[in-house]
């Protein structure tokens, strides 16, 4: 089992930055794959972001492509998410997801373990 745990979601205005972090816990941070995904209300879950196993490679919806940085820390067992030139079609629940494997996958049925999401909410 691993528990995955969100933060640092919130309001802000089109044009801000926010980070979110999910931090891990359980099994070896460093065996998974770790993808973001959001969901906007009445939406299908989409993919935003992942990184591999080390974090060297990493993959972005192109969406979020030049806005959005993944990244983590497996020493500290957490995964990051930089969000920069938010957008009010942004705005959606933000959910980390651990995939035990070292590929990165960009469907949702592809993750093992999910956290219970952050919202983030960016005003025009």
């Amino acid at each position: 089992q691993v528990q995955l745990v969100e933060s640092g979601g919130g309001l802000v205005q089109a044009g801000g930055s926010l980070r979110l972090s999910c931090a891990a816990s359980g099994r070896t941070f460093s065996n998974y794959a770790m993808g973001w995904f959001r969901q906007a209300l009445g939406k299908e879950r989409e993919f935003v972001a992942g990184t591999g196993m080390s974090g060297s490679s990493t993959y972005y919806a192109d969406s979020m492509k030049g806005r959005f940085t993944i990244s983590r820390d497996n020493a500290k067992n957490t995964v990051y998410l930089q969000m920069n030139s938010l957008k009010p079609e942004d705005t959606a629940v933000y959910y980390c997801a651990a995939h035990l494997s070292a590929a990165v996958v960009t469907h949702w049925s592809g993750y093992d373990y999910w956290g219970q999401g952050t919202q983030v909410t960016v005003s025009s």
